[in-house]
């Protein structure tokens, strides 16, 4: 009996394993005059799609995974543009944020900063969802990363029509070494990728450093922007910044305080790791890549 109810759950769970990473359409909602957001739902797989009309010309952000997501965004890019020309950015390589690129015609202009594209150079297709489910593998089935029109070292200023778009390379040791951000200036709606989430642990990879987070973030607190659109989860205000700083300068004072009683890095990521959900409860993922990453460099600074 209990193997044939494991089994009653598990095949009522693949559906939802199979379920593939799709952008959801008839769901964009406005968030200012000049900005619409299409939800992730929270979804696996699937990032918040912001989209920027001008009088002259729309700005895509983040376009989902593969050709089909891609599509769909397009569509509701259609619904709400006013200009012709198309410009697409992307606030970090992986392939739920640009694969679907590939949907949009040759005319539209991919903007990209030249530490992203050395990151695509690196890595190439990553992650590979495919491994993760059949209708996954079908999203990213002949998958390619579109050509950048025009690249750019640190900033890049846009202008849709009587829209101004400040498009920033947050300097490496974040979430990727390639993060941008997007922010819309009259509206002050600014899109963080996942340098700033929403009751989440920030993600840590390879390279992410607690130091160079902070100083992104310090780069972003003075923007004071009414809206803030992580790259996966809910949409919040400003006040998503400052607990995120929070967080960060929290586990680097800490972190640095137990290596000076001499505790080990695996027991200052149990300690400090204890005392960082406690303060943020509710909070998902986990930061423990982030404590150890504030151990090392409480290490290397003495």
């Amino acid at each position: 009996m209990r193997f044939l109810h494991f089994s009653l759950l598990l095949t009522a769970a693949l559906p939802l394993l199979q379920q593939p990473a799709l952008v959801k359409e008839n769901a964009t909602v406005r968030v200012s005059d000049h900005v619409y957001v299409i939800p992730d739902g929270n979804v696996g797989g699937v990032p918040n799609v912001g989209i920027v009309v001008g009088d002259r010309a729309t700005l895509v952000i983040d376009t989902g995974l593969g050709l089909l997501n891609g599509q769909a965004v397009q569509r509701e890019m259609e619904k709400v543009r006013k200009g012709t020309e198309v410009y697409i950015v992307a606030t970090h390589f992986h392939s739920e944020h640009t694969l679907g690129e590939s949907a949009f015609p040759a005319s539209a202009k991919i903007l990209r900063a030249r530490a992203q594209q050395r990151d695509m150079d690196e890595f190439g297709i990553q992650p590979n969802f495919a491994t993760r489910s059949t209708a996954m593998a079908e999203l990213m089935k002949d998958a390619k990363l579109r050509p950048a029109s025009e690249l750019f070292d640190t900033e890049k200023i846009l202008d849709l029509g009587g829209v101004r778009v400040r498009i920033t390379w947050v300097g490496g040791g974040t979430h990727t070494n390639g993060d941008t951000v997007i922010f819309v200036e009259g509206d002050r709606v600014l899109f963080a990728g996942d340098v700033v989430m929403n009751g989440r642990f920030v993600a840590f990879q390879g390279t992410a450093s607690v130091r160079s987070w902070i100083s992104a973030l310090d780069r972003l607190s003075p923007l004071k922007p009414l809206h803030v659109v992580p790259s996966h989860g809910a949409m919040g205000d400003a006040t998503l910044i400052d607990a995120q700083r929070i967080t960060m300068t929290t586990l680097a004072s800490r972190a640095a305080e137990l290596k000076r009683e001499g505790k080990t890095a695996d027991q200052t990521v149990q300690t400090l790791g204890a005392e960082i959900r406690a303060k943020n409860a509710g909070w998902t993922g986990s930061p423990d890549a982030a404590i150890r990453s504030a151990y090392s460099e409480a290490a290397a600074a003495r």
